[in-house]
């Protein structure tokens, strides 16, 4: 009894749930929004429920196949060992891509500071691939720093975003929001599905929701309700402080805005409140890309140590840091920064943000697909099964749309990425089966 009180409640799981997929995918979103109008914000719901699923399904395969590999071993249970390496590289490279969006997103907030970032495509490049590089050398001093810094920082976004959907009502105006609602004139279903990938990219992250099942009392009960009611309350503050902001600024103003929550706080109160909240912001988009750069060098390295990414990525310091392969993925990140260059903060985050969608879509279809295996060896309940196989439905259309969703330049993209995927792993296949026996030959008599 002693050992289950020490173990994390239902809430406890939940606001984790919740801190942990806040981060900083917020932050640059309602300036994303803002160039398709308001009518954006109806995306939401359906990103919200499709949100839920996902992770609903994904708890569910934590609970019934816990060994480790994450997303990566539960597609590995329906398609083989292949789909573990295309998983991984797939992951691997949508961590990458996001976290060169984060570095958009706080070099957009340092503007203010330091106008000179903002003042074409050269100084946002070399912005971004600062703090790039800046949060990989720090996290050569391992994971313990990691952690400490990420969970102060985290606050530097959920304290000014939650309290905006809160505080912000007192300054909406309906005129100003109705005005926003759809300046271009876009069909409804065109905006809603133009916006999705914006929407999905606050929730990435739900995946890791179920990896804590091992430290909660009555997993199976708590860890999918955490999902769930995690995910909707990130849902909610999604939802009201986007809501809130289109009401409040102009939408010309807030779609050119590079720091759209400080704009909004300074509007709100005076530029100095609004510079605090910029602060913050960068804190947390630092903090943020800190933690990220070190999840993309372990997942490099988990890989690498199942035979499947170069040894190079799995080779770690005294303070078990793997610092040569963290190396080598700041200089990919610098690659894809340098490929998607744009003056334009906003635009350049926006095609990340579609790119990293769909390269982490493609795992979330091939991971989901694998509760069906991993319920069936688990010898589940008929009402369990049927029940999870309605939710998993509900998250695999929501996925399918999202693709849709995305473009055919980022279905493209991540196509090309995908069949190189295949190509790769050609050549490392050799190390998973057994090695032919040859036949004897016998000399001529």
């Amino acid at each position: 009894m002693a050992e289950a009180s020490k173990k994390m409640s239902l809430m406890g799981l939940t606001t984790l749930v919740a801190v942990n997929m806040m981060g900083s995918g917020i932050i640059m979103l309602p300036s994303s929004m803002a160039q398709l109008g308001a009518v954006s914000l109806l995306s939401w719901i359906i990103t919200a429920i499709g949100s839920m699923a996902i992770a609903y399904c994904f708890a569910q395969c934590g609970i019934y196949c816990p060994r480790s590999g994450g997303m990566s071993a539960y597609s590995e249970e329906a398609h083989g060992k292949s789909a573990f390496f295309l998983c991984s590289f797939l992951y691997f490279l949508s961590l990458a891509i996001g976290n060169v969006a984060i570095g958009i997103s706080a070099v957009g907030y340092l503007t203010p500071f330091f106008p000179w970032l903002g003042s074409g495509a050269i100084p946002l490049f070399i912005g971004t691939v600062g703090l790039i590089w800046l949060t990989t050398v720090a996290n050569f001093g391992g994971p313990s720093i990691t952690g400490k810094i990420g969970s102060i920082t985290v606050w530097g976004v959920i304290i000014p975003v939650a309290g905006l959907s809160v505080i912000g009502w007192f300054w909406f105006d309906s005129a100003v929001f109705a005005a926003a609602w759809n300046p271009n004139n876009l069909a409804t279903n065109d905006a809603i599905a133009q916006s999705i990938p914006l929407t999905l990219w606050a929730f990435l992250g739900m995946e890791s929701a179920a990896q804590n099942s091992d430290a909660v009392d009555n997993p199976k009960r708590n860890v999918p309700l955490a999902c769930l009611f995690g995910t909707l309350g990130a849902a909610v503050v999604y939802i009201l402080s986007t809501t809130v902001i289109q009401g409040i600024i102009p939408n010309a103003e807030l779609a050119n805005s590079s720091a759209p929550f400080a704009y909004v706080y300074a509007q709100m109160f005076n530029p100095l409140v609004g510079n605090i909240i910029m602060i913050l912001a960068v804190m947390a988009c630092i903090g943020s890309l800190l933690g990220w750069q070190f999840t993309l060098g372990q997942t490099a390295k988990v890989t690498a140590e199942e035979g499947m990414f170069p040894r190079l990525f799995a080779r770690v310091s005294k303070l078990d840091a793997p610092i040569i392969g963290m190396i080598a993925c700041a200089v990919l990140q610098t690659l894809l920064a340098l490929s998607t260059i744009s003056p334009n903060a906003s635009e350049q985050f926006s095609k990340l943000v579609n790119l990293a969608a769909v390269t982490n879509l493609i795992p979330y279809v091939t991971a989901l697909s694998g509760l069906l295996v991993i319920m069936y060896k688990a010898q589940v309940g008929t009402a369990i099964f049927t029940r999870n196989v309605a939710v998993l439905l509900v998250a695999m259309l929501y996925c399918y749309y999202a693709l849709y969703a995305s473009g055919k330049d980022a279905v493209f993209g991540a196509a090309i990425v995908l069949v190189i995927g295949y190509l790769l792993y050609g050549f490392i296949t050799k190390r998973f089966v057994d090695a032919p026996t040859r036949p004897t030959t016998r000399g001529r008599s």
